[in-house]
Parts: C-alpha cells; sequence; structure tokens
C-alpha cells in the first residue's frame, strides 16, 4: 500500500488562519513530504465553500510545488470535468507534467455541487456524458498530432493542443467514485479509483470489491482512499487532538454533500444509497462516529498499523492521508507526518506482515 498526502487547504475558524498562512502550510508539508518519502501530494478543486476548502486553483498550488520538490508527485484531484473545457484542462495539466518533469498524477470526476454548478453554466443532468466525452478529448490530447473530435458536447477540428505531457504514455488517470456506477465506469475506462473521504469504510470495500472484479485492463488496478489521519506517539493525546478537528472537518463536509443528498438531482440518484446517513449528519456527525464509519486513523504508530491492516487487506492500493484534516496546528501535523513516516510506512512495504495485497 503507498501512503499520499491529501490537502483541502482548510480555514477553521478556531485556528484564525489567513489564507496566506494557509497556502504556505500546504507548500510546507509538501515539501516535507517530499523530504520524509511519501508518494504523492493530491490538492482538491472546491469553489465557494468558505471555510471547507480553499482550495479553488489547485493547479497553481502544484506548480509552485513542482519548484519546491524533486521526487514526490503531484496530483489533481479532482478536476470537475464538466465544469471546464476539456482543451483547457489539457493544457493545464500538460504545463504541470512539463513543471514537475514528469510528475503529475490526474484525477477527473464529475463534482457534487449544485452552486457550481449554477454559477458555471453546467447541467447536473449531463454531468455523466460530459465527463465521459472530456475524458475522450483528454486522452487524445496525449498523441502527437492534431485532434479531429466530433462529440454531442464539444466539436474540434484538426486541433493541435499544446503543449505536451512529458509522461508516455501519459500521467496515471483516476476518477472520484462515489456511487458504484462510477467504479463500474472506472473499471470499464482502465481508470485508478479514488473513494472518500464521506462514503463509511462498509460501503466502500465492497465497491473496491466489485471494482477489481470488473477490471480488464492489463495493469493492476488501482484504488484509492482519503482517510483524516493523526498519528502520535502517545495515544491519548492524539484522539484529544483529533476530536475537535475532525468533529470540524467532518461536519463541514457532510454540510457541502448535504445538499445532492436532500435532493436528488438529475444524474446523481444514485447516491440514494447514502440517504440513510442523512438523519445522523443531521444530527451532526463528530469524531466518533467518522471513527466507527472508518474514515478515521488516530492513534499512536501500532493503532495506526493495526487500523490500516484492513484497507489494504481488502485492495486499497494507495492511502490519502488528509493529517489534521486541515483543522490541527501545523507543528503538529509535522511531528505526525514525520513520525508515520518512520514507524507506520514501513509496516506496509512489499513484503512485510502487513504488506500491500495481491
Amino acid at each position: 500500500m503507498h501512503f499520499d498526502l491529501f490537502h483541502e487547504i482548510a480555514l477553521p475558524p478556531h485556528r484564525g488562519l489567513t489564507e496566506t498562512r494557509a497556502y504556505a502550510d500546504t507548500l510546507d508539508h509538501i515539501e516535507l513530504g517530499d523530504r520524509l518519502g511519501y508518494r504523492c501530494a493530491w490538492l482538491v478543486e472546491h469553489h465557494f465553500m468558505r471555510g471547507y476548502s480553499h482550495s479553488s486553483k489547485p493547479e497553481l498550488v502544484l506548480a509552485a510545488a513542482a519548484q519546491r520538490t524533486r521526487r514526490i508527485r503531484l496530483g489533481h484531484a479532482v478536476i470537475p470535468l464538466p465544469l471546464h473545457h476539456p482543451v483547457h484542462v489539457a493544457e493545464r495539466m500538460a504545463t504541470l507534467d512539463i513543471l514537475s518533469h514528469g510528475r503529475l498524477e490526474i484525477g477527473i470526476g464529475r463534482g457534487f455541487s449544485p452552486r457550481e454548478y449554477g454559477v458555471f453554466g453546467a447541467r447536473m443532468e449531463a454531468s455523466r456524458e460530459l465527463a465521459d466525452e472530456g475524458l475522450d478529448i483528454l486522452r487524445a490530447s496525449f498523441n502527437a498530432g492534431p485532434i479531429t473530435h466530433h462529440g454531442r458536447h464539444y466539436r474540434l477540428e484538426a486541433l493541435d493542443i499544446i503543449p505536451r505531457v512529458v509522461q508516455q504514455p501519459h500521467p496515471p488517470l483516476w476518477t472520484a467514485a462515489v456511487s458504484p456506477e462510477t467504479y463500474a465506469w472506472a473499471a470499464a475506462r482502465g481508470l485508478g479509483v479514488l473513494a472518500g473521504p464521506f462514503k463509511p469504510w462498509f460501503m466502500v470495500k465492497h465497491d473496491i470489491e466489485r471494482f477489481r472484479t470488473a477490471w480488464r485492463s492489463p495493469c493492476a488496478p488501482r484504488a484509492g482512499m482519503t482517510i483524516g489521519v493523526l498519528c502520535l506517539a502517545d495515544r491519548a493525546r492524539a484522539r484529544e487532538i483529533a476530536r475537535p478537528a475532525f468533529t470540524w472537518f467532518y461536519r463541514e463536509l457532510y454540510n457541502v454533500t448535504l445538499p445532492v443528498l436532500e435532493k436528488l438531482y438529475p444524474g446523481y440518484e444514485q447516491l440514494h444509497e447514502l440517504g440513510r446517513f442523512r438523519r445522523l449528519m443531521k444530527l451532526g456527525i463528530d469524531f466518533g462516529l467518522a471513527d466507527t464509519f472508518g474514515l478515521a486513523v488516530v492513534g499512536n504508530p501500532e493503532d495506526c498499523v493495526a487500523k490500516l491492516r484492513k484497507y489494504a487487506k481488502c485492495g486499497v492500493t494507495h492511502l490519502l492521508c488528509a493529517f489534521g484534516a486541515g483543522a490541527v496546528d501545523s507543528g503538529i501535523v509535522r511531528e505526525s507526518m514525520a513520525l508515520f513516516a518512520r514507524e507506520v510506512i514501513p509496516a506496509f512495504a512489499e513484503g512485510t506482515a502487513a504488506g500491500s495485497p495481491k
């Protein structure tokens, strides 16, 4: 199992951060992750989510991170394709791949915010076909020569999209995955899946099992999951710090997802499977529920290794660690990242007892 970093660039009110400080902390953590040997640093793209996420243009942050790091890969997770023209996406991703010397990973998805769709003029009911067609154009942009595409939403005539990606045949491609239908689509299109951080583990593990069964590509299937993590030498201290921080994070997360669960928007009806959790969310999800649902890993290194074994066993190949969930002091995050790299990651190296699934 590989271990990555995951950033929302949150501004919790209780921390009193400025946006300048939050961006600086994010870049510092990515630079530290590079030195500690984390595989990839992922940034989300969200809009109009004050507090929860100020990462509206992650490609700019990743470009800055590319100049401060040498080995760590840089992931855009995810680009909501229906909100962007795919040619713009292709140009930006190729530029990032060049600036990072071939370290880019690309995550795509449909997005889930009715407000984002309204502001950017996209139709939620067309989200699947927009994402599918956008992915076709993105993939075509990786090839040499002009592109001609006649689709339902986009028409390109002998278009020379430049620049082109460094990696051959192209950077690794992933998709955000919530519904069972998306896991099936990802398997058919040869995409890695990125799960979480708001769907309970007992549901995700069945999605991953179906995904692996449906996989037909000759390369190995890739399944990533985002988890809130806080690993400290003192178990009690870790849980004391995580309780208010993770409670804030998961309440904010569910506040931004509830509109889609409350109203079954066209194209998003499959999310009814999460509807049973609406009452719990409204009552107030907290650290205890997040822990119970398998959305958080908190404790000392031994605790973390024990909790993480279930993800490796069930086919998670990449764990995206949200250290402190953006709601913990930067010094504590750095302490946790260092301890986790030193005492947890080695337990999942290939060939160890807790090693990655075959």
